[in-house]
């Protein structure tokens, strides 16, 4: 399960999404989870699903590794879906002990689901096609215009990176802790839910100590190389938009109208 988590990875290959600018691709990705949100229908989800799969083609990641990385939020979509199924209140279709299952419960269960399904898919595109570098940077040059408010932008970005950068490293780490202790006898599988959260509750201590030890290390680390934060520091490779970020800007703005003109006017 650890092992399936895909967010804050990225797969090296050559392809027109991974030679965008990366500010095109968190402008990108932010427009398209917004625009999940405003449709009315699921014409404008069909427009989102074909906007998807044809970014996904042009990236040459494998789909499958794509969706892999939903194992992970199996148990929240879950959640998500039986609270709307039942707690919505509407026209009743079918009645299972003391709960009821609503048309109106049932169109949002649905529409939710396939939300969360695009937002994470669509968000792991952008971090399994960008470097945690191209990151940091797209995310400064994106946020400069919140230097007129005295915000650190530098160490904003500086810090979301190293959190992206850290999930897949925790994880290998908590799958070793796992792998260590399951050698020793522990048991993570069998029981019940409960049992099992409790029986993960050893994983904390040595799992909290090992990030603490690598934040530690990634300190000194800078320190030793001199860092002093983002003032009057210059890049080695500066971002700089070609004709592609332009042509791929125009097709966001175009998918961004279109969908929601379709998905919000057309009933």
């Amino acid at each position: 399960m650890l092992r399936d988590i895909t967010l804050g990875q990225y797969y090296q290959t050559d392809s027109v999404l991974h030679r965008l600018d990366p500010r095109v691709k968190l402008a990108g990705t932010l427009l398209y989870i917004i625009s999940l949100f405003f449709f009315r229908n699921f014409i404008g989800y069909l427009i989102a699903a074909a906007f998807l799969a044809v970014v996904i083609k042009l990236s040459r990641v494998p789909f499958k590794f794509m969706v892999k990385g939903m194992k992970a939020i199996l148990f929240l979509l879950l959640i998500t879906v039986v609270f709307n199924l039942f707690l919505t209140p509407g026209e009743p279709l079918l009645s299972v002990w003391k709960l009821t299952v609503t048309k109106e419960g049932l169109g949002t269960a649905v529409t939710m689901a396939v939300r969360l399904v695009m937002l994470v898919i669509g968000s792991s595109v952008m971090t399994l096609t960008t470097t945690p570098n191209n990151l940091t940077d797209g995310m400064e040059k994106g946020m400069r215009p919140l230097k007129v408010f005295k915000v650190p932008v530098h160490e904003v970005a500086m810090m979301m990176s190293i959190a992206l950068r850290f999930i897949p490293i925790l994880l290998e780490e908590t799958d070793k802790i796992m792998k260590a202790q399951i050698a020793r006898g522990a048991d993570f599988e069998s029981g019940n839910l409960i049992r099992r959260a409790k029986a993960l509750v050893p994983l904390l201590v040595p799992l909290f100590i090992s990030a603490f030890r690598r934040a530690n290390d990634l300190a000194m680390a800078m320190e030793a190389r001199c860092y002093r934060g983002g003032e009057g520091r210059t890049k080695m490779k500066p971002l700089i938009y070609q004709k592609r970020d332009r042509v791929a800007y125009l097709c966001i703005l175009f998918y961004l109208v279109g969908s929601i003109c379709v998905g919000r006017l057309l009933l």
